[in-house]
């Protein structure tokens, strides 16, 4: 399934991943794509916030140490971003493919750089600048998964 949307504002944006947060489920991996400061980070702050017990101030990219994990009240989350990732042997280096598998909800920012790596059940999620808007190409691989 495949759905292409428009946001005009941050707020449209975290709701949008709120909505997509309450139909996850453990081991889902939704891949991120898009430039920088394209909202990648805001729709997961929503996907965090519908998981319930984490506070959207509390997540942030984690640019420097390429991922944090937030406890939810059901999952742990893992949000991965991988801008600095220099080759994607490095991703299985580290052991983060293991993370792909954990039993939590992996959300994992400039995916293009493990594309190889990823799941082919996963939640695809290119975000692109359009003017004032946000650009939204959501296609999911899962059956369950209905926006």
């Amino acid at each position: 399934m495949k759905l292409k949307l428009l946001t005009d504002s941050a707020a449209k944006t975290f709701d949008l991943g709120v909505k997509l947060g309450k139909q996850l489920r453990p081991n889902s991996v939704l891949a991120f794509y898009g430039d920088l400061a394209a909202g990648k980070t805001t729709l997961i702050k929503g996907i965090a916030s519908a998981l319930g017990g984490i506070q959207s101030e509390d997540v942030s990219s984690p640019t420097f140490t390429y991922l944090n994990i937030y406890q939810s009240d059901s999952y742990l989350l893992y949000h991965f971003d991988l801008y600095r990732l220099k080759e994607p042997a490095q991703f299985l280096h580290m052991g983060f493919d293991e993370y792909l598998t954990a039993g939590g909800i992996c959300c994992i920012e400039w995916s293009e750089r493990i594309k190889a790596y990823l799941p082919s059940e996963r939640i695809d999620i290119l975000m692109e600048h359009q003017n004032d808007s946000r650009s939204i190409t959501i296609e999911s691989f899962y059956e369950e998964i209905c926006f």
